[in-house]
């Protein structure tokens, strides 16, 4: 795949926007019931202004050093309305930088990391908005909290003083058939209707990615987590350690 440039990103958000349409239109939903979040982790910031420029506002990271430094800059540049998403795994040495830097985190899977978001969160900030990451995949490697595990989670979530419960997260076998996918996200979905009544909050389910869009926009999905399909392949050449 060519390297990206800030014209093929412009005509690859385009073309996202258009297969969620699609995807929409597929099973009796309006596009705009599906949010795009742009994961711009390992890419540089003439790419995330040139989604931006596209009229994208939500973008998602992984690794923390690397994030922060293109936060900072471009909020001195007067990117202030850009919501930043932090959706990988968390360690609890990150918690600090992630409640300080970050307005969503959609990975929570422990409740130590909930503890400790809400601790560190700046006072002079608003509540950090988190989703609570659950194994849908059931391999033993994913990231996510078991399904058992969840209501204390949201129980907790909830309940913190400087957090705002938002939604679920989830990552369905990226060799998944397309049956599968529907079966996993269908998951949780259902999760999301069983708690909702308890937690009306729970309004966001953010599952799907590039390559499994429609199976997730058809089981329920709210916001799409879309890297390669905008930004091209990820390039770690020039990652430090995180």
């Amino acid at each position: 795949m060519d390297a990206p440039t800030c014209a093929s990103v412009e005509a690859n958000v385009h073309k996202v926007h258009a297969q969620i349409a699609q995807a929409c239109a597929a099973c009796g939903r309006t596009a705009d019931s599906v949010q795009l979040l742009c994961v711009s982790k390992t890419k540089g910031e003439d790419l995330i202004k040139a989604a931006y420029d596209a009229g994208e506002r939500h973008f998602g990271e992984s690794y923390i050093s690397e994030a922060v430094d293109k936060i900072q800059a471009l909020k001195a540049q007067g990117f202030n309305d850009i919501v930043w998403h932090f959706i990988g795994p968390i360690q609890s040495n990150k918690t600090k930088h992630i409640a300080a830097h970050f307005d969503v985190v959609e990975s929570v899977e422990r409740r130590k990391i909930l503890e400790r978001l809400s601790a560190q969160r700046p006072d002079d900030l608003p509540p950090l908005k988190v989703m609570l990451q659950v194994n849908i995949s059931d391999e033993e490697q994913k990231q996510g909290c078991e399904i058992e595990e969840l209501p204390e989670l949201l129980t907790l979530a909830s309940s913190l003083p400087k957090l705002e419960l938002i939604g679920l997260m989830g990552v369905a076998r990226i060799d998944a058939t397309a049956e599968e996918l529907l079966a996993q996200f269908g998951t949780l979905k259902a999760l999301q209707e069983r708690y909702r009544g308890e937690f009306p909050g729970l309004a966001v389910l953010s599952m799907g990615m590039t390559h499994d869009l429609p199976q997730a926009i058809a089981a329920g999905s709210t916001e799409v987590r879309i890297g390669t399909a905008i930004f091209g392949e990820r390039d770690y050449s020039k990652m430090h350690a995180q």
